[in-house]
């Protein structure tokens, strides 16, 4: 929550007057985070340490408004990776969707096939809960356009 408050933080004061949003997400498994991959042998160290497990996905979202009020919430999903063979690792390390992923992974790409189980927010996972963040935005006063139905 820390690293989105200060994300948004720093758009917010290059665009007064606006709403901004910021979210950082890491995984975890057990007490140990695991690292944004920005090497294969990175990714490859997480991957093998999350197959066949449960981990957690946390992804603060903080939401600056145009008065300079902030808001900030935690969005925890837990997912369980099937048993991965060396080849699936190989295969989804050469396609390059890892770099600079938390855990070595995207969850909306092919490492999708990997998660047997979740639970929580899809979308927090992916690194922007949308009911977290539209909640916060709405709880500073942004007020969405209605609906336009012919």
């Amino acid at each position: 929550m820390r690293l989105a408050r200060e994300k948004a933080r720093v758009v917010a004061g290059d665009n007064p007057g606006a709403f901004v949003i910021g979210a950082d997400t890491v995984v975890a498994v057990g007490r140990r985070v695991l690292p944004k991959a920005e090497a294969a042998d990175e990714a490859r160290q997480c991957l093998t340490l999350l197959s066949g497990r449960a981990h957690r996905v946390l992804t603060g979202v903080a939401v600056f408004a145009p008065d300079g009020r902030a808001a900030v919430r935690l969005s925890e999903s837990r997912l369980h990776f099937k048993r991965l063979m060396d080849a699936e690792i190989e295969l989804y390390l050469a396609g390059g969707e890892w770099r600079g992923k938390a855990g070595g992974y995207a969850i909306q790409g092919a490492a999708g096939a990997f998660v047997t189980a979740l639970q929580g927010s899809y979308s927090g996972v992916v690194g922007l809960p949308l009911y977290e963040a539209l909640s916060l935005l709405e709880g500073l006063g942004y007020r969405r356009a209605p609906a336009i139905h012919p």
